[in-house]
């Protein structure tokens, strides 16, 4: 077998054209999957101008009011065309490509000699008579075979692998806020049956009322959420100044620890200190109950901690160097470093305690005259 015979039978195989050319094909055909997946999300999720095409689902629901009547609401919902229809996705998960080629040769060679002579006659020798006969043979065989065979196959595999991701994501946030909405609604008896005129008219007046009740209420409860931030920041500012107190009395204390009255001042800061720290804990403790008197003060003073809290801190005399304790005041004592924080969280927590407790009087002016409807029922 020659190794130059064997490789000659490989010469015209474009071997870039049989790998690469399937893969080439496969790239191209994801581009084009790609293009149709984009063309459908196009073509069927917006309409002309671009906006969401939507799908309309219309039905009916009946609920039970107080008063024994009943309404027979036409809801609507708008859901998204891309949410209800599935999206072809198909990707290429897998090319495999495949070529075989075997060459076979084989030669063989075979020859043989056969010689025999012989003589057709006689000879007569004196009185011997002598038959001769002979033969010459020569035979020679050559054998060649040659055996070549190739596979070729490509294998694609394609799989749709349903809504993008990204789609998803964008498909969640608009079905969070799909919600039924309110086309018509029609009041009825128990039993679904019309009512009369006047029935109707009181009905729809109750009807209203309890809508404006429940708005109410929802803004109430949005209003003591707000309170309630508001008196937690008040709160906090509160304890920081406390801290600071505390902070400012060690500090002022600190190197006099060999002075002959260290305890006697140590004595006196920490009895003021007990008065400060009881107030601020007390005005803590009944936050709301301060924040209701602040909001009745007839003369609150503008930009200032209300002075109906009873806020005190440490105050120092600088001539006899007496240790005491004042109302809680803006001004330059060190003692006094978060007074605007305070006023600042006051401002907003009165705010918002004066607008719970207007929308609390509202939403109970409304019951009381809910309730005089509900007690005025037609029968």
């Amino acid at each position: 077998m020659h190794m130059a015979a064997i490789a000659d039978q490989f010469k015209g195989l474009d071997m870039g054209s049989l790998i690469g050319g399937p893969l080439t094909a496969a790239a191209d055909a994801s581009i084009m999957l790609a293009d149709s997946t984009a063309d459908f999300i196009n073509h069927v999720g917006f309409d002309n101008n671009g906006k969401v095409r939507t799908v309309a689902f219309s039905y009916q629901k009946r609920s039970a009011n107080e008063d024994g009547t009943s309404n027979l609401d036409e809801m609507k919902m708008d859901i998204p065309m891309l949410a209800i229809v599935p999206i072809p996705n198909l990707q290429l998960d897998e090319v495999n490509v495949l070529f075989d080629m075997e060459v076979k040769q084989s030669e063989s060679s075979q020859k043989s000699l056969d010689v025999g002579a012989g003589l057709n006659g006689q000879l007569r020798l004196g009185p011997i008579k002598v038959s001769i006969s002979g033969s010459v043979s020569v035979h020679q065989e050559n054998t060649r075979k040659s055996d070549n065979s190739a596979k070729y196959h490509v294998d694609v595999r394609a799989t749709n692998h349903g809504t993008p991701e990204g789609l998803a994501r964008v498909l969640d946030m608009m079905a969070a806020n799909v919600a039924p909405a309110l086309v018509g609604s029609t009041i009825k008896d128990a039993n679904g049956n019309n009512l009369s005129e006047k029935a109707r008219l009181k009905a729809e007046r109750r009807k209203r009322l309890k809508n404006e009740l429940d708005e109410m209420q929802r803004c109430l409860i949005a209003a003591n959420e707000g309170l309630n931030e508001c008196v937690t920041r008040l709160r906090r500012a509160a304890n920081v100044q406390l801290l600071e107190f505390q902070s400012k009395q060690t500090q002022y204390l600190e190197g006099k620890e060999e002075s002959d009255n260290y305890e006697a001042l140590s004595q006196k800061y920490q009895t003021a200190m007990d008065k400060v720290t009881a107030k601020w804990n007390d005005f803590q403790n009944r936050m709301l109950d301060m924040l209701d008197a602040a909001s009745s003060e007839a003369n609150p003073a503008a930009g200032a901690v209300s002075p109906v809290f009873g806020l005190i801190e440490v105050s120092v005399e600088e001539s006899s160097g007496e240790i005491k304790t004042k109302a809680y005041e803006r001004g330059s004592d060190d003692f006094n470093t978060k007074y605007d924080e305070m006023q600042i969280a006051q401002d907003k927590a009165l705010e918002a305690y004066k607008k719970s407790k207007e929308l609390d009087k509202a939403v109970f002016d409304k019951k009381q005259e809910y309730n005089k409807a509900l007690a005025d029922v037609e029968d």
